[in-house]
């Protein structure tokens, strides 16, 4: 028997979904903040002797690893990246601070600007210029590198990054600046935005080669770092590596550009949710990922997720490499309940793993979420905790609690823990209505996919409050975003800027940029082991109409053999304009019928079909009632009383467990509150429908 393994490192758990044949099996780990793949190698021990084999036996078996990770997602957070400065062209030294005059509120009149990854001082300008058709109109100054080089060095950087005025089109001054800064700064990492982000405009090109440069040594050190203590553990494959844009590629590949595993880990279970939702016939989704330190939503629309590569602000910075659209809330289990000038929150602070919610026995002293749900009676503190790893406990969390009620000034322990579910819960719907308001999208018309360990505790009742009808619980919620992993296929999503309008387009030079892509494409999938003829290839446009800021990106040629660029043809420029028009019209409602649109980039989706975890749906009533195993005193919104537990290895495919009731899975509590019900689907999935 072979394995498949997911992986996906939050922060608090880390998740691993394990394929063997048909069959899913789960576990979790809490994660090791000091050195996660500490974590990562302590669940695969822990899988491993599950299956009755050493690490060693096991790892030897598997096929293929597949690995998300926050590791570039929490350096950004706690901006503890390395010591980064910037090279650029002479006269662009404070563009990264103008952010194209971009506020996330313009009314808020406080709101501070972003912390400068690199501050002024590290900003050094060398005078050089190239033109936009790629002539040299000012030869690098090499001494001034030099002098920049040696000011930095001063400075004690760890990483440099370097962007020149279009180096898109013609490279060669940020090749040899990079030659040089190697040269004058040891051990330094560089990074050059030709190879980062290979197009236009220049604010977008910068920023995203400055958050590389910052997260990269982080990102590069540990997917080292792991793949040799897997190596040393006897897995002789090639690590696959999740991506922004939901697709996974080796490290090597990864490597070049680390940012693209900026929040790859929430793009997992976006694609694991197309996958579910397409298989169950709910092609329109709203995806929530309720975590033990966040709370992500995403859109699955006509069955798909699609990466994005235009204004993707991650963090406050502008990322402008493919990313799934994830829109992130401070609030997990672990997020932090505390009053505020008489008002109560909760969140954005998160106890993460160590010490945990107080529940957890590790010295938390700071109320949580996950303390809330155990106050009112949700979650166990009888069975065991994360797949039986440890057992929560009431010790000191009634203590924080009465805290909490006391800065209140009104109301007992259990009242407080009640307010805090109300806050958390109203807290994610009104970013659901945030995130659906800003597409235009009414969340009636949605079915809600809810997973990770805490989603289905809140899941029908936020529904309830969106007006959604119908919830999706997979059974492997609790590590959906693995899961998700072994989902997505190995991709290499690229784009190369040519601005040009469409009644004057060239074709052979859309033809060059294209044939260049692929190549790039053949040369990475080839050295991970894939055959030419497995590779399918997107053919992409970006066009957008004259004076419009932002393109939209849409396919020419879907599903061609990659490098066939037959389809290029006569009639090229007129199809590019009636498939802009058909892109424009279903985005925004109409089209201008007058005017004549330019492009502004080609982009290649390239991607190999590898074997992912079947999945199906429909739901045929058994006319078995469920008998709960035990009752529990809880509160699900409506005071406390008596609520039936089920087990979730009890229940079978087309049992029908009525309101109130809490069913318990091994990682995690799906709380059926009162006017709704849960199904068992004939796939063993659960979905939670109005009574």
């Amino acid at each position: 028997m072979t394995y498949r393994i997911g992986i996906d490192i939050g922060g608090t758990f880390t998740d691993f979904a394990v394929l063997k044949g048909t069959e899913v099996i789960l576990n979790k780990n809490l994660s090791t903040p000091e050195d996660r793949s500490i974590g990562v190698m302590e669940g695969l021990g822990r899988v491993a002797e599950r299956e009755g084999l050493s690490l060693t036996e096991f790892l030897g078996r598997c096929e293929a690893i597949v690995h998300g990770t926050t590791v570039a997602d929490n350096t950004l957070i706690e901006m503890n990246g390395a010591l980064t400065g910037l090279i650029t062209t002479e006269g662009f030294r404070d563009e990264i601070e103008y952010r194209r005059g971009y506020k996330e509120d313009i009314w808020d009149v406080r709101l501070e600007p972003p912390k400068q990854i690199t501050p002024r001082r590290r900003r050094l300008t060398v005078p050089e210029r190239v033109l936009h058709d790629g002539s040299v109109h000012k030869a690098l100054d090499e001494d001034a590198l030099r002098e920049a080089c040696r000011r930095l060095r001063l400075q004690n950087v760890e990483a440099v990054a370097i962007s020149f005025l279009f180096s898109f089109v013609n490279p060669e001054h940020e090749r040899r600046a990079k030659e040089i800064v190697r040269q004058e700064i040891q051990n330094a990492y560089v990074c050059a935005s030709h190879e980062v982000l290979p197009r236009a405009p220049e604010y977008d090109r910068t920023s995203t080669t400055i958050v590389n440069a910052y997260v990269g040594p982080r990102v590069t050190g540990y997917l080292e770092k792991l793949v040799q203590r897997l190596a040393e553990a006897g897995y002789a494959k090639q690590l696959m590596v999740m991506q922004a844009s939901g697709g996974v590629m080796t490290r090597e590949y990864i490597e070049g550009a680390p940012i693209r595993v900026l929040a790859s880990g929430p793009a997992g279970g976006v694609i694991g949710s197309a996958h579910c939702g397409a298989a169950k016939g709910c092609p329109n989704l709203l995806c929530v990922d309720m975590g033990g330190t966040s709370y992500d939503m995403s859109l699955v629309i006509d069955g798909e997720a699609p990466a994005e590569a235009g204004w993707n602000m991650h963090h406050r910075y502008l990322i402008g490499v493919p990313m799934v659209k994830v829109e992130t809330l401070g609030a997990g289990g672990g997020s932090i309940c505390h009053v505020n000038a008489g008002a109560l929150e909760v969140g954005p602070r998160s106890a993460g793993s160590e010490p945990g919610p107080i529940c957890y026995g590790r010295g938390g002293v700071e109320p949580t979420v996950t303390d809330a749900l155990v106050m009112l009676g949700i979650l166990s503190t009888e069975e065991g905790f994360a797949g039986g790893s440890f057992t929560l406990s009431r010790k000191g969390v009634t203590e924080a609690f009465q805290r909490i009620a006391d800065a209140m000034g009104h109301g007992d322990a259990e009242q407080a823990a009640f307010d805090c579910w109300r806050v958390v819960n109203a807290s994610m719907s009104q970013g659901v209505r945030r995130t659906t308001a800003g597409k235009g999208i009414d969340p009636r018309d949605l079915v809600m996919l809810a997973y990770g360990g805490n989603g289905p505790a809140f899941a029908a009742i936020q529904a309830e409050d969106l007006g959604i009808t119908r919830v999706l619980v997979p059974r492997a919620s609790p590590t959906f975003s693995a899961l998700g992993t072994l989902v997505a296929n190995p991709t290499i999503d690229e784009e190369r800027s040519y601005i040009a309008s469409a009644a004057a387009l060239d074709a052979e030079r859309i033809r060059a940029l294209w044939s260049d892509l692929s190549d790039r494409a053949a040369r990475h999938f080839t050295q991970a082991g894939f055959a030419g003829e497995a590779i399918r290839a997107n053919y992409r446009l970006n066009m957008r109409y004259p004076g419009q800021n932002f393109s939209l990106s849409f396919d020419f040629e879907a599903g061609a053999p990659l490098g066939d660029l037959g389809f290029i043809g006569a009639d090229f420029a007129e199809r590019a304009i009636a498939l802009f028009n058909a892109r424009h019209m279903a985005e925004y409602g109409h089209v201008r019928e007058h005017e004549v649109p330019e492009i502004s980039g080609v982009r290649l989706a390239a991607h190999v079909e590898t074997p992912s975890p079947e999945a199906a749906g429909g739901f045929t009533p058994s006319g078995i009632a469920p008998v709960p195993a035990r009752h529990r005193r809880a509160n699900l919104g409506a005071g406390f009383g008596p609520v039936p537990i089920h087990l979730g290895r009890d229940l079978r495919p087309g049992m029908e467990v009525p309101s109130p009731a809490i069913i318990e899975e091994t990682f995690t509590t799906i709380v059926v509150y009162p006017g709704w019900k849960a199904q068992v689907d004939d796939a063993g999935d659960y979905q939670l429908v109005r009574a």
